[in-house]
């Protein structure tokens, strides 16, 4: 049987490619593909703690068996507009998206608002012009795009049934960003401000863990890919 392989962030820069076909003998499970590439490129296994496997556009433990035609993803830590690259809008009136375009949250405020909202909370994701003491010139996002949807809508619409609040908007913009421009907006609309507050900050927070996203900083003497962490409900490869 044959598997696709793909490869983020700067898992990319390990292995040289985005992507790769690989045969596999029946009854193969996902552990075998990444001693496949371990074995071939080293500097995966010096990071086992740190990468997250997904089969078909969910995170999967290395005990996972595969079939044939199955999409494998490498994850390396997250990171943590009008034209979207993917959306979902649910019918209860929440709304997750990605888009390569300036985020609007004006619009977004707009959308999930209600008559019997006394609060909307806009959150706001800025790229700054430095870090760790290196001035930024710009920053480049890059996801797992199908499964990045996939994951903030669960994340969204898990806190949208879990706390006090109307409707919920997540978008995160992929691509390059200028110092000053937003890389992701969170609007939570409720009757009361901190249910709302509470929510915006519940959300920042898991979808910088949970979802596959990933950050390159570009600087006037190099570039570098921003290492974060996991949430622990995400299967890394090997564990400390």
């Amino acid at each position: 049987m044959t598997v696709r392989v793909l490869f983020f962030g700067q898992l990319k820069d390990v292995t040289g490619r985005a992507e790769d076909r690989l045969d596999l003998a029946d009854g193969a499970h996902l552990e075998g593909v990444f001693r496949h590439y371990a074995e071939k490129y080293p500097k995966l296994g010096e990071m086992a703690r740190s990468i997250v496997m997904a089969r078909n556009h969910e995170f999967a433990a290395l005990s996972s068996p595969i079939a044939d035609g199955d999409e494998i993803a490498f994850l390396p830590p997250v990171s943590g507009g009008a034209d979207w690259t993917h959306q979902i809008s649910t019918p209860e009136g929440h709304f997750f998206a990605l888009t390569r375009k300036p985020i609007d949250s004006r619009a977004l405020a707009e959308l999930v608002r209600r008559g019997e909202d006394g609060a909307v909370i806009v959150f706001e994701g800025v790229v700054r012009n430095n870090s760790k003491g290196r001035t930024t010139l710009f920053l480049d996002y890059e996801c797992y795009e199908l499964m990045a949807i996939r994951k903030i809508s669960e994340i969204g619409c898990e806190i949208a049934t879990s706390m006090p609040i109307g409707h919920i908007a997540m978008v995160h913009r992929l691509g390059r960003m200028e110092i000053g421009e937003a890389s992701v907006a969170i609007v939570v609309s409720a009757p009361h401000r901190k249910p709302a507050f509470d929510a915006a900050l519940e959300g920042i927070n898991r979808l910088k863990k949970l979802v596959p996203i990933w950050k390159k900083e570009h600087f006037a003497d190099g570039e570098i890919w921003v290492e974060g962490e996991w949430d622990d409900r995400a299967p890394v490869a090997a564990k400390s």
